[in-house]
C-alpha cells in the first residue's frame, strides 16, 4: 500500500502559521512594493504578536499595509532590504536608532535568497565593490576584477504569494508578482504560500512551474485586495 501524503492544505492564514513563529526569527517575505506580497499572512503574523524579528524583504510595503503593518506595531527590530522609499514609519524609526537596517543591492539579495536555497553558503559579486556595502567583507580578485564575498540567505520562515498552486504545493505566480517570491520561498527551512486559487495534483503543466513543491511546506487560500502603490493614469 502506497502511503498518502501529508495535505499541506490550512484553513485561514492563523492556522498556516500556527506553531512556526517565535521571538528573534528570521522571515522571509515576497513582492515588491505591494505587487506579489503576501498580505494576509503579513497580517496573521502580526496578529502573533511575536517579536524581535529580523525581516528580509525587498522592501517594507507601505505605512498602513505590507511589513508596514509589523513596523506599526514595533515586531520588526532589523530589515534586511534593498529598497525602502515608500515607509515614512520606516524612515521616522531608522532615524531615531530604533530599528538596525542591512542595506542590500537588488540583485545581490535575490541571489543571496537563491543561493541560500540553493545550499551555497556564499558567493562572490563586482556589485558594491568600493562602497559601504562591501565594508567589513572579504574580497577576492578573479581575472583581474576585484568582488566581494555574499553570504547566501537562509529564513526560519519564508511567506510567499502565488496566483495558483496545486495541492502538493507547486506554485505558479502571476506575471510581476514573479518578482523575489520564487527567491524567497527556496531559501525558507518552512515556507507557506498564500494562492488565489488551489487546482488538483497533475493539473499543471510541469514546464509552467515557477517553484516545485519541494520548497512548498503549507498552503491557504485567500481573497486578495490588491493595493496600487502609486496610481498612474494618463489624462482623458
Amino acid at each position: 500500500m502506497m502511503p498518502t501524503m501529508a495535505s499541506k492544505l490550512y484553513s485561514n492564514p492563523s492556522a498556516a502559521l500556527e506553531g512556526l513563529t517565535f521571538d528573534g526569527m528570521m522571515v522571509g517575505v515576497g513582492g515588491f512594493g505591494l505587487c506579489g506580497i503576501p498580505e494576509n499572512l503579513i497580517v496573521a503574523l502580526r496578529d502573533t504578536e511575536v517579536s524581535a524579528l529580523t525581516c528580509v524583504s525587498n522592501n517594507a510595503g507601505v505605512d498602513d499595509w505590507g511589513l508596514g503593518l509589523l513596523l506599526q506595531t514595533k515586531q520588526i527590530t532589523k530589515m534586511l532590504s534593498s529598497y525602502v522609499g515608500e515607509n515614512a514609519e520606516f524612515e521616522r524609526q531608522f532615524m531615531a536608532d530604533e530599528l538596525e537596517i542591512e542595506f542590500c543591492p537588488q540583485g545581490t539579495l535575490a541571489e543571496r535568497l537563491r543561493a541560500g536555497g540553493a545550499g551555497i553558503r556564499g558567493f562572490y559579486t563586482k556589485t558594491g565593490v568600493g562602497t559601504i556595502v562591501a565594508d567589513g567583507k572579504e574580497t577576492m580578485d578573479f581575472d583581474g576584477e576585484t568582488c566581494v564575498l555574499e553570504r547566501g540567505i537562509v529564513c526560519d520562515l519564508s511567506l510567499v504569494k502565488a496566483w495558483k498552486a496545486d495541492e502538493a504545493g507547486n506554485l505558479i505566480y502571476r506575471k510581476t508578482a514573479r518578482n523575489f517570491n520564487p527567491m524567497v520561498a527556496m531559501a525558507g527551512r518552512v515556507t507557506v504560500a498564500e494562492v488565489e486559487e488551489i487546482v488538483p495534483i497533475g493539473t499543471f503543466d510541469p514546464d509552467q512551474i515557477h517553484t516545485p513543491s519541494i520548497y512548498v511546506n503549507r498552503i491557504v487560500q485567500n481573497s486578495f485586495e490588491k493595493r496600487i502603490e502609486q496610481r498612474t493614469v494618463t489624462p482623458s
